[in-house]
């Protein structure tokens, strides 16, 4: 026989004698056994998400190292042409702060969780070190840190490190300041800290050393919190104590000293950076209250700003008042060849060409907004004397080789700035929701941290697979949820920061902002940074949108109606921020339509509220009283109404902004009045982001949690990771109705598809309690591929694989026997056509049929060729194993105009 793929399990867990048949909480498809099932990464790739750290191989400078802020750490050995991965096995990937010893470039350290005061900012699990290079790991201590900002390797020993560890985001405690490992991470001490109690918000911020001198390092202190409807920083954390600043050690950290001499007072974000050929050149970017706050968009502070020591931090002088957005970017460098060559990183890329005076903002037209690393590699050309100024001597050498990490991903430039090439080479996106339509193949739509709506295909029809190029940018700012009109499926709507909808006209290109807006001297409404918006089930062109209240759409959005009040609890000193929108509260964020009765809509907020409405909105039941007394009061993620009873519902809250890092899922089965927990055995330390019911199998769940994709398969009892998708968020989730594929939206790894789950929605008891069982294979369709233009070389960006050709067999099998599985295809009238031997191993088993027959089947000679595909129509596929013997039929269709195989097979 011939095989085609197989994507066989390893194993299969029963609770019960294999003969029994076996109740529903008794069976188990774990790990291995559902690796049939494995998610394909579509991309895309060209538009990344935030990276936060780059870290260079002293000896090699076209290996480096990307720490991107959720999406994990990524490697190169070609200058970044190509891309690995390295922390997809890890429990976590959001990656705060990547560094590579001096001594021996194969040891790396990682520091999960990024220290970025973002309302999205990932959190991590402690540091990583590896030895070689990245393809190992081992955890190397500081569990509790929740954010590290930077590593600083020992030069004297390889063993040896620091860490800059900024704390949880989100509330007290935990481990803060800068520890000193001696032995790999095994242990660590805790050298500097605020004083107490200040410790259990205070952090630190930066740290960098002296390249002369590895026991000379300076340090900055940075207190902050954030809550769901603030963030604080500096003295309003401390309640006016000054603990923050600028510190220096010249003994390896044994004793610090915080220094003055010219930095201000009431600081709040600080960068740091040592002028390697100079390091009595320190520079600073410094955010300062003293002389009043700023606004999001003031690029200059009234006290803080650049500040530059040329006597290893005894003094400081204020060079300028750059210094925007501090709480976001607060990153300054020193060309290692030049020390009058400052760099200020912010909403663009700031130089300075003398030493910090003056700055220009020229190279951030070349790149993506929202610079957060930079990585300078010393070794320039010399530059040439100025023609109009003849004797005098060329200016100093810059470096030309610059690693820039963005909002948007990594950009590499040869010659200092001048010219950008962006690293598009690697998916990394950090989608937030996700929609699909019904074209063939369906495309998915979906919006991503600060880069836009995008729209793409499931599929191509091209070897090359999914590239850039099959990706369009339907506009807009940060880009969270969209939905396809019904109606017309060129018609695409959109939600940007605080419920602007935009209507997208795919054929014309028109774009329309549509946002609700009251009259004139009437309440604002409110809107989430991610409001939600979604297409009615039931009423063809209706939209419901979530702000303070519910929002009804019609006629193409053009027309709204209110359909609530205010249904939050609304408290006044929770609802005054100012910023980007990220800090909204008291708002819906959870909004969902039952998929059975027209009218029946479920809202949650952001500050624990819960109501129903049976009638479009013309009444609401306030359902807060009855939610279970754990998540009273906390933010309500998602709601997810059954496709099977109208009773029943599920409700996620996410409560790591409390510190409560619990998976906290529930059902009702009464709409609303009393909950259940589904979580089962979830890990203690899991938050969950959403929870999709299968429409076919209600006892089957998917849910996207803070560090993966977890599935269960008997209604919340057991729950196992699924799809091998790396440890990373999963924000969004979409069955698409037609296909029964499983899209998968990351928070920083872009777009995944488990391509047909129909078989978990069939994998009852009684099924996986057979010797063997054949699922009812979805229709297939047939049409031959473009041969595509694959570079060889494999240097022309990523390439999402399409899913096999033709049709997917999937079976189960229970357990092995000294014989493998039998598969054979045969049309209707029962002529084979195709057959396929695989190994009897348990758990699923996926066998992918092209529609050609195989060899066993084909005339050799004389024949139509190996490439002609069977005719349309019903054929049937039949399993032998052991004594198990099933049968199903497939329906096969083929693209108009294609020639297929005219004679019979024989």
């Amino acid at each position: 026989m011939t095989w085609l793929t197989s994507a066989l399990a390893a194993h299969l867990l029963l609770a019960a004698p294999a003969t029994a048949r076996l109740p529903a909480a008794e069976v188990r498809l774990d790990g291995p056994a559902l690796a049939a099932l494995r998610a394909r990464a579509i991309g895309p790739a060209i538009m990344s998400g935030r990276i936060v750290d780059v870290a260079v191989d002293p000896g090699d400078p076209e290996t480096f190292y990307l720490a991107h802020s959720t999406g994990g750490l990524f490697k190169t050995t070609n200058g970044g042409d190509t891309f690995a991965p390295l922390l997809d096995a890890e429990v976590a990937v959001s990656a705060g702060a990547v560094a590579v010893s001096p001594l021996d470039s194969r040891v790396v350290w990682v520091g999960t969780g990024e220290d970025s005061d973002r309302n999205s900012a990932g959190f991590g699990r402690g540091l990583l070190r590896s030895e070689d290079g990245g393809e190992r790991w081992a955890p190397a201590g500081l569990a509790a840190s929740r954010a590290v900002a930077r590593i600083v390797p020992d030069a004297a020993d390889a063993r040896a490190a620091w860490a800059c560890v900024a704390g949880d985001l989100w509330g007290p405690g935990g481990e803060r300041g800068v520890y000193r490992t001696a032995d790999g991470g095994k242990t660590w001490a805790r050298q500097l800290a605020a004083p107490a109690p200040h410790d259990k918000l205070t952090g630190c911020a930066d740290l960098v050393a002296d390249p002369a001198d590895p026991k000379v390092l300076y340090a900055a202190l940075y207190a902050r919190r954030r809550t769901p409807w603030s963030f604080e920083y500096g003295t309003a954390v401390t309640g006016g104590a000054d603990v923050g600043g600028v510190w220096k050690t010249s003994d390896g950290g044994a004793t610090w000293k915080k220094l003055g001499g010219g930095l201000p007072s009431r600081t709040g974000n600080i960068g740091l950076a040592v002028a390697a050929s100079d390091p009595r050149v320190i520079m600073a970017v410094v955010q300062s209250d003293e002389g009043g706050t700023s606004a999001l968009d003031e690029i200059r502070s009234r006290v803080g700003g650049v500040f530059r020591s040329e006597d290893g931090g005894a003094t400081w002088t204020r060079r300028s008042p750059l210094n925007p957005r501090p709480f976001y970017f607060s990153q300054v460098r020193v060309d290692p060849l030049n020390p009058q060559r400052v760099y200020v990183l912010g909403f663009m890329l700031h130089v300075s060409e003398d030493g910090g005076k003056t700055f220009r903002e020229d190279l951030f037209q070349k790149v993506h907004a929202d610079c957060h690393a930079l990585a300078i590699v010393p070794g320039a050309a010399p530059r040439r004397p100025d023609p109009d100024r003849p004797g005098e001597p060329p200016p100093p050498p810059v470096s030309r080789r610059l690693i820039l990490g963005t909002d948007g991903g990594a950009y590499a430039s040869r010659d200092g700035g001048a010219s950008w090439n962006h690293l598009a080479t690697f998916p990394a996106g950090q989608f937030y929701r996700i929609a699909v339509d019904d074209s063939s193949p369906y495309r998915i739509c979906g919006g991503l941290q600060d880069n836009l709506t995008w729209l793409g295909p499931s599929r191509t029809w091209s070897k090359d697979g999914i590239t850039g190029a099959d990706w369009a940018n339907l506009g807009g700012g940060d880009g969270f949820y969209c939905a396809f009109d019904p109606g017309d499926r060129d018609v695409v709507y959109l939600e940007s920061q605080q419920g602007y909808v935009q209507r997208t006209n795919l054929r014309t290109g028109e774009m329309r902002g549509l946002r609700p807006e009251p009259s004139e001297g009437q309440e604002a409404y409110r809107f989430h940074w991610n409001a939600p918006l979604i297409m009615s089930r039931h009423q063809k062109g209706v939209l419901w949108l979530g702000g303070n209240r519910v929002f009804r759409l019609e006629r193409q959005a053009e027309r709204f109606e209110v359909v609530s009040g205010d249904l939050t609890a609304a408290d006044p000193r929770k609802t005054r921020t100012v910023g980007s929108g990220a800090e909204n509260h008291a708002v819906i964020y959870a909004l969902a339509e039952s998929p059975r009765k027209a009218g029946m809509l479920w809202a949650g907020t952001d500050d624990g509220r819960l109501w129903l409405t049976e009638d479009g909105g013309k009444g609401w039941t306030d359902l807060t009283v009855g939610l279970p007394a754990a998540v009273k009061g906390q933010w309500i993620s998602r709601l997810e109404p059954s496709h099977h009873d109208d009773q029943v519902a599920y409700l996620v809250v996410n409560a790591y902004r409390s510190q409560d890092l619990r998976p906290h899922v529930f059902r009702t089965a009464d709409r609303g009045r009393t909950w259940r927990s589904v979580a089962g055995d979830l890990p203690a330390d899991l938050p969950v982001r959403l929870v999709r019911e299968s429409p076919r199998n209600s006892r089957v769940l998917f849910a996207g949690t803070e560090f993966g994709l977890y599935l269960t398969l008997d209604g919340g009892g057991h729950w196992t990771r699924f799809g091998e998708v790396p440890a990373v968020i999963v924000d969004d989730l979409v069955i698409h109705p037609r296909e029964r594929d499983l899209v998968i939206a990351t928070h920083g790894r872009s777009l995944y598809v488990v391509d047909d789950v129909g078989p978990l929605e069939e994998a009852t008891p009684e099924a996986l309690a057979k010797e063997a069982h054949l699922f009812a294979p979805r229709p297939a369709f047939g049409r031959y591929l473009m041969p595509g233009w694959v570079d060889a070389a494999g240097k022309v960006g990523f390439r999402g694989p399409n899913p096999p050709e033709g049709a997917l067999i999937t079976f189960h099998v229970r357990a092995p026997l000294a014989e493998p599985v039998k598969i054979m295809i045969a049309t209707a009238a029962g002529t084979p056509v195709a057959g396929f031997e695989v190994p009897g191993v348990p758990g699923l088993g996926r066998v992918a049929w092209n529609l050609r027959p195989t060899k066993d089947f084909m005339t050799e000679y004389g024949g139509e060729g190996p490439d002609r595909l069977v005719p349309p129509g019903e054929y049937v596929v039949t399993l032998a194993y052991g004594k198990a013997k099933e049968k199903q039929k497939l329906q096969v269709t083929v693209a108009e105009g294609i020639q297929v195989r005219y004679a019979p097979l024989r």
